[in-house]
């Protein structure tokens, strides 16, 4: 009986002693009621420094000075001359009607300006002075001692630059063209009110009389204008002043009822 009891004793004190050890270890791991588990404090971040601090703007000013510098490094020249000007003289081989009254050989000066779009297209335009002295047949048929012709021109016209070589180039031209031809007669016994005959109607002396001269006599006087079209071309040489001497050839043509004015200038001069 007394052994019995001793054993169930010290099973019971086991018991107690392990259950003590066990709530002991739980309650030392359970925070208490009401307390919050306290968070780690946050990193400290190293303050910026000066030298960081002036390096922002600059990083932010970076993309507004590198805009205008790729602008500039796209921006290329252009291998052609946006303007050119030209002055040349020369002399005009006659054609058409005009050669049966006009002799060939006379004096011609040109002056223009070209406004270039790229290297091969541009738009010129020309002042051109023509001599035109008439043939010792046509005073005589006037019954006149002395006389006076020229023409004037003023062309606009597209033109084709074609460069051979760094020093070679050509280029061609066809526009329209407005003339002005005048000229007087001196010493003419023709007798005012006259029929009219070829060289008569060239002249434009009877375009207000269909039958015969003006009785005022002002027949030996002639001042026309017609409107037509020139074309050509020329070949450049450049010089090591960069200066180009031209060689060109025109072929002009106007007309005003039925009468025409027609001559071919082969000028040479300088363009720049």
């Amino acid at each position: 009986m007394m052994g019995k009891f001793a054993s169930v004793t010290a099973t019971a004190s086991a018991l107690l002693v392990l259950t003590i050890l066990l709530g002991a270890q739980g309650f030392a791991q359970t925070a208490p009621a009401g307390q919050t588990p306290t968070a780690p404090a946050p990193a400290e971040q190293p303050p910026s420094t000066p030298s960081q601090t002036a390096q922002q703007p600059a990083s932010a000013q970076e993309p507004s000075e590198e805009g205008p510098t790729t602008a500039h490094r796209k921006a290329r020249p252009h291998d052609y001359k946006s303007w050119v000007f030209n002055v040349g003289a020369g002399a005009n081989v006659d054609s058409g009607a005009t050669k049966t009254w006009v002799r060939g050989g006379g004096l011609v000066g040109a002056a223009g300006v070209a406004r270039n779009g790229n290297k091969y297209l541009g738009l010129r335009a020309d002042l051109i002075f023509a001599d035109l002295p008439l043939r010792d047949s046509t005073v005589q048929l006037a019954q006149a001692t002395g006389s006076r012709n020229y023409a004037y021109a003023v062309t606009v016209e597209p033109i084709i630059n074609v460069p051979v070589s760094e020093v070679w180039g050509g280029y061609v031209f066809l526009g329209p063209a407005f003339y002005h031809r005048a000229g007087n007669l001196s010493g003419s016994t023709t007798v005012p009110g006259s029929g009219c005959n070829a060289f008569w109607n060239w002249w434009g002396a009877c375009q207000d009389y269909n039958f015969g001269l003006a009785v005022s006599g002002s027949f030996v006087n002639s001042s026309l204008n017609e409107f037509g079209f020139d074309a050509g071309g020329g070949v450049t040489r450049k010089m090591p002043s960069g200066v180009e001497v031209y060689l060109e050839y025109r072929l002009m043509h106007g007309s005003h009822n039925g009468i025409t004015t027609d001559f071919r200038p082969i000028t040479i001069g300088l363009r720049w």
